[in-house]
C-alpha cells in the first residue's frame, strides 16, 4: 500500500509538472514556430543579460505581434523571413541577413520562403522580465 501511496503520488507530480511544459510544445508546434534555447548569461550592466534563441518557422507561419524587453539581433539562418516593425513597412530578408529591433518595438515575423526558415535571435534584456510580451 506504500508503494502504491509513493507511485500516485510521483505520478501527480510528474503531471503536475509536465502537463503545462508539454502544453507549450504543443502550442509552438500546432503555430509551426520552435524555439531552442542556447545560451542565457549575465552581462557586466548590471540587471541585464543575453539571451540567444534558435527559431525554426515553418513555411507559410507568421508570428504574433509582440515585444522584448530590451533589444534583439536577427539573424537569418535559413530561407526567408519577412519582419514587420510597428510603423514601418515589411522588410524581407534572405539567410546570412540580419535586423536590429530596439527596445519594445512591436514586430511580427513571417517565413515567407517555400521551406523552413530559420532565425538566431540573440536579445539584450532587463534579467527577470518574461522575454516575449504578446501585443493584445
Amino acid at each position: 500500500m506504500k508503494t502504491f501511496r509513493m507511485i500516485a503520488a510521483a505520478t501527480l507530480f510528474a503531471g503536475a509538472v509536465l502537463t503545462p511544459l508539454l502544453a507549450q510544445t504543443e502550442e509552438a508546434q500546432l503555430l509551426g514556430v520552435g524555439r531552442t534555447d542556447l545560451l542565457r548569461a549575465d552581462l557586466g550592466i548590471p540587471g541585464r543579460e543575453v539571451i540567444q534563441v534558435l527559431v525554426e518557422f515553418a513555411p507559410g507561419v507568421t508570428a504574433p505581434w509582440h515585444a522584448h524587453p530590451g533589444e534583439e539581433i536577427a539573424y537569418v539562418v535559413e530561407g526567408q523571413l519577412e519582419y514587420t516593425l510597428q510603423g514601418k513597412p515589411p522588410l524581407t530578408l534572405s539567410a546570412g541577413d540580419t535586423l536590429f529591433i530596439p527596445q519594445g518595438t512591436s514586430h511580427t515575423a513571417k517565413n515567407v520562403g517555400s521551406g523552413k526558415a530559420l532565425e538566431l535571435a540573440t536579445y539584450i534584456v532587463e534579467k527577470g522580465k518574461p522575454l516575449v510580451a504578446l501585443d493584445e
